[in-house]
């Protein structure tokens, strides 16, 4: 899984805001076969929250998907991290 809190600096209305994290979620699942949803704080105009998870049969393989996942949100200069982490489970 990854979870992502990012700032939109230039987002001035909720509809800019949409706009950039639907074009950040349709990118994540088109490059990289990921479910994802914003997950919290649709209502704030500055930031949004994104998770994104994948179901594979290697914890390193999944791991590796969503670092290079991360690394794409990170490439994006219209926007700030704030927090982020990729999080791993199997299960036994």
């Amino acid at each position: 899984m990854l979870q992502v809190i990012i700032e939109l600096p230039e987002s001035v209305s909720l509809k800019d805001k949409r706009r950039v994290v639907k074009s950040i979620k349709d990118r994540l699942r088109a490059r990289y076969r990921v479910s994802c949803a914003e997950t919290d704080l649709q209502e704030s105009l500055r930031y949004a929250q994104i998770g994104a998870a994948l179901v594979s049969n290697s914890a390193e393989f999944g791991e590796s998907v969503m670092h290079k996942a991360l690394g794409d949100i990170e490439g994006q200069l219209s926007l700030r991290i704030h927090d982020s982490g990729v999080y791993s489970e199997r299960f036994d």
